[in-house]
């Protein structure tokens, strides 16, 4: 079954397994959401649900958000609104609440959040370009980007060129991370690793697109009979008999 939830990022801390190994993880604050809106192939094209994370007063929200929100029931009014496109939404309908329990422990999943802003950064800090040599008549520009334009043609730089601007603050998304605990009293889901975004920041957790194979008695044979590891030597030796 396919999952999704909203959350915030609360910070990271350690946890230490039965055998006694460290293990980075950072906390999430998982839902409760609410599904706000249910699309269907029939009227819609596609597959997916609405959820709203986050409380938040009326007088906070425009009236076209909140005529939709509140056709989720009475009092629904939700700060944060993200659509996942989930294969089985069939079982969820709108007004039902998810929280960090959909999860478990050993699943996989995909974390979604706005990486920390930087502000204005130099295209060496920004993108790791060289600076120039360090050497006598090199003047105060040993930083800067320097010549990027061509001659005659194009005459001009390409668009999309890297250079200094604003740093930070993207969407990025951080993928299979294990889930290593879940506290359903505190509502809170702790996951393997370092994900995107400041402490506070909305993150978007899925269940990971990557599908991990479990190691196993075939795990490294070759299907393919033109590869030597994929060979076997009783088969192989009959047919060359």
């Amino acid at each position: 079954m396919e999952k999704a939830i909203i959350g915030k990022k609360v910070g990271m801390t350690q946890i230490f397994d039965e055998v006694g190994h460290v293990i980075p993880v950072t906390v999430i604050e998982a839902g409760p959401c609410t599904v706000v809106q249910k699309k269907t192939v029939e009227t819609d094209g596609y597959a997916a649900v609405q959820l709203g994370y986050q409380d938040v007063p009326e007088r906070k929200l425009s009236k076209p958000e909140a005529g939709h929100l509140k056709k989720a029931g009475e009092g629904v009014l939700k700060k944060t609104l993200k659509e996942f496109k989930l294969k089985d939404t069939e079982s969820l309908n709108v007004g039902d609440v998810i929280d960090c329990s959909v999860f478990a422990e050993g699943d996989r999943v995909d974390v979604t959040g706005i990486s920390k802003g930087k502000g204005y950064a130099g295209v060496v800090k920004r993108h790791g370009v060289h600076i120039q040599k360090m050497a006598h008549g090199g003047g105060p520009v040993h930083r800067h980007p320097g010549s990027m334009g061509s001659s005659t043609d194009p005459s001009r730089v390409w668009k999309g060129k890297v250079g200094a601007g604003h740093m930070g603050s993207e969407q990025v998304t951080v993928l299979n991370l294990d889930v290593i605990k879940v506290d359903t009293e505190l509502g809170v889901i702790a996951v393997r690793g370092a994900i995107p975004g400041p402490k506070g920041g909305v993150v978007y957790l899925r269940n990971s697109v990557i599908n991990v194979k479990e190691k196993g008695a075939d795990a490294g044979i070759s299907k393919n009979p033109q590869k030597a590891s994929g060979r076997n030597p009783q088969k192989a030796s009959a047919r060359n008999a």
